[in-house]
């Protein structure tokens, strides 16, 4: 079963050589074929420009405000071994994003930066606390050029989003530093994003790079479902039109401008068959061993896009998946939270002005911690961490290891629940149980110190990390039928393809068998309850965070709930129970994740 996308969920806002071949270069094929004798650029020296001009292409998605290095597993990346084992490599970290970016740059001047989405929201609290401000300071100094528009661009809505593209102090917050915010300096597209009373995209579709005679056009899309996975305010005045045909429909118009070389931003993704970064999802075949939406939008978006950089799905992979005429075209992810990036070579030809798809060559290159870091970039984390130190330092908890946030029921799901289950029974001690959808839970909990702080301690700014949304604890009333059916619907419906595991509160237990299909996966008469079958016909006050409670993430089921109450904050609940269920001399053990039997 694939692992539900990482960033699917619910999303509302709290205010407050270096490059060495030890990476394992993913060389998912470079398409290599011999070129003409004057395929070099040929440029410099006082020489002519020759026919083909390499382009290099450096990309990341995904980084969702991490700009201090991820702790735990967010700030590792598996990597295959010759001999066939996997060994984890500590990655990520804009000080180290920004070393890496510039040594790739380096004998390459021609080289543009591109994103596939989600540079922002579900962010750590020193960019989260600041609406993004300070991530948006920090990719102008990586040099992006441009990025598509993911599903957490819209988290506080397209009004926030044209703030961070233009620039302006926050309506409700003014201005950080005494300064007015400049805005990004790059565009932000949005070509299958539509004003719902214009029909116009909210934000540029595309844009074209140029170099002198070189010039490649770049359209932006996200996922067409993103209404499904962001808050109805988040997207409210705006329609998300279908991927291909919005991607088909801008690559003729930039035809007509005479712009024959094109890349496709998605925030869309795959699933590789292996999460080790270098894996060749080409074997067997092209685009073999990779699975999930972004394959049926490869196979039919038109064949004069050159090359399609992905997101979303957090997975790593650098796979060619053949275009509708058959030929093989690029296809790649570089992970999330910068942990990657993707090093692309396009060879323009300037007789046609396309790329010679036969030379495209890519590699998903790991943004290692063993480079000296950016001193700019360092300043720039410094600055803004001293804006949030009085508030992210504050200690909320103790744990006696670390609270992974890894399989279909992690630890730190489970703690959440409790948690929410926690504060249900405070607000209705008739409350049964709490649900928790994993794309809310941003990250686990580490027991090494990242501060001062001291191991163990868990402060608000980890807190804040783990759940960076403005979610609140609701209540709600079903029938067991329904809580069933719900159970069910982590299978199938709309997370038929992508299963999304809901992590249970203590007490709640059931069967899921993998070796059925869908709907059936979820065993009926497993679904226990502090031990006991669950009456169909009985009510069970059932606490989930606000976006489930409207049905997000496709659970319609849990929108129809009854006798609604709305409880504070989730990250409040989350450090209220900390706060009592653990101390210096007694921290709280990570939970068992035993909730769910899992059949292969």
């Amino acid at each position: 079963m694939p692992p539900a996308p990482a960033s699917r969920h619910r999303t509302g806002r709290r205010t407050h050589g270096l490059l060495a071949a030890a990476e394992g270069l993913a060389t998912a094929a470079a398409l290599t074929a011999a070129l003409p004798a004057d395929a070099h650029d040929g440029g410099g020296h006082g020489h002519r420009p020759g026919r083909y001009q390499d382009v290099q292409l450096l990309s990341f998605n995904d980084l969702h405000g991490n700009l201090e290095s991820p702790s735990g597993s967010s700030g590792r990346i598996t990597e295959l071994q010759p001999d066939g084992t996997t060994r984890t490599v500590d990655a990520g970290g804009a000080e180290y994003l920004a070393t890496h970016l510039r040594q790739a740059r380096a004998g390459h001047p021609y080289s543009v930066t591109a994103a596939g989405g989600d540079m922002v929201g579900a962010s750590p609290l020193l960019s989260g606390l600041f609406h993004d401000e300070p991530t948006i300071e920090a990719l102008g100094k990586l040099k992006l050029d441009v990025t598509t528009v993911g599903n957490h661009e819209f988290d506080e809505g397209a009004r926030e989003l044209a703030r961070l593209q233009n620039g302006g102090c926050h309506p409700t917050d003014g201005c950080y530093t005494g300064k007015r915010f400049k805005g990004a300096g790059f565009p932000y597209l949005a070509a299958n994003v539509q004003d719902e009373k214009t029909g116009k995209p909210i934000l540029k579709p595309y844009w074209v790079w140029k170099k002198k005679d070189v010039r490649i056009g770049f359209i932006g899309v996200t996922l067409e479902g993103t209404p499904d996975i962001v808050s109805a305010d988040g997207v409210k005045g705006v329609a998300f039109k279908d991927e291909v045909e919005t991607i088909n429909k801008y690559a003729k118009v930039l035809q007509r401008q005479g712009v024959r070389s094109i890349v496709a931003l998605i925030h869309e993704g795959g699933f590789p068959a292996s999460g080790a970064y270098n894996y060749d999802c080409d074997s067997p075949g092209a685009g073999a061993g990779i699975s999930g939406p972004i394959v049926d939008i490869a196979k039919n978006v038109t064949p004069a896009v050159d090359a399609l950089v992905t997101g979303h799905t957090h997975a790593a992979y650098v796979c060619t998946v053949p275009d509708p005429a058959g030929r093989p075209r690029m296809v790649t992810s570089a992970a999330s939270f910068g942990r990657l990036y993707t090093d692309t070579t396009l060879t323009y030809d300037r007789r046609t002005g396309d790329i010679a798809r036969t030379a495209v060559r890519s590699a998903n290159h790991v943004v290692t911690r063993d480079v000296p870091k950016a001193a700019d970039m360092t300043d720039l984390i410094s600055r803004w961490n001293a804006l949030a130190a009085p508030i992210g330092n504050r200690p909320i908890g103790y744990i006696s290891a670390d609270i992974d946030n890894t399989g279909d029921e992690s630890p730190m799901g489970d703690l959440i629940a409790d948690a929410q289950l926690a504060h249900g029974k405070e607000l209705d001690p008739r409350t049964s149980l709490a649900l928790m959808n994993p794309g809310g839970v941003r990250s686990g909990l580490t027991y090494r110190a990242k501060g001062a702080e001291g191991d163990g301690v868990v402060t608000y700014a980890e807190g804040f990390t783990v759940q960076p949304f403005a979610n609140t604890v609701n209540l709600q009333d079903f029938t067991g039928a329904q809580l069933v059916q719900v159970l069910k619907e982590q299978v199938s419906g709309a997370n038929a393809a992508a299963p999304k595991i809901l992590q249970p509160s203590a007490g709640l237990t059931y069967t899921l068998d993998l070796t059925r299909s869908g709907a059936d996966r979820v065993v009926t008469d497993s679904v226990r309850l502090d031990g006991h079958p669950v009456d169909p016909a009985a009510t069970y006050r059932v606490a989930t965070n606000s976006f489930l409670a409207g049905g997000g993430d496709g659970f319609p089921t849990l929108a129809q709930g009854t006798n609604d109450l709305v409880g504070e904050d989730d990250l409040a609940a989350l450090g209220t129970y900390l706060t009592a269920h653990s101390s210096a001399t007694s921290p709280l053990a990570p939970p068992a994740a035993d909730r769910i039997t899992v059949v292969q």
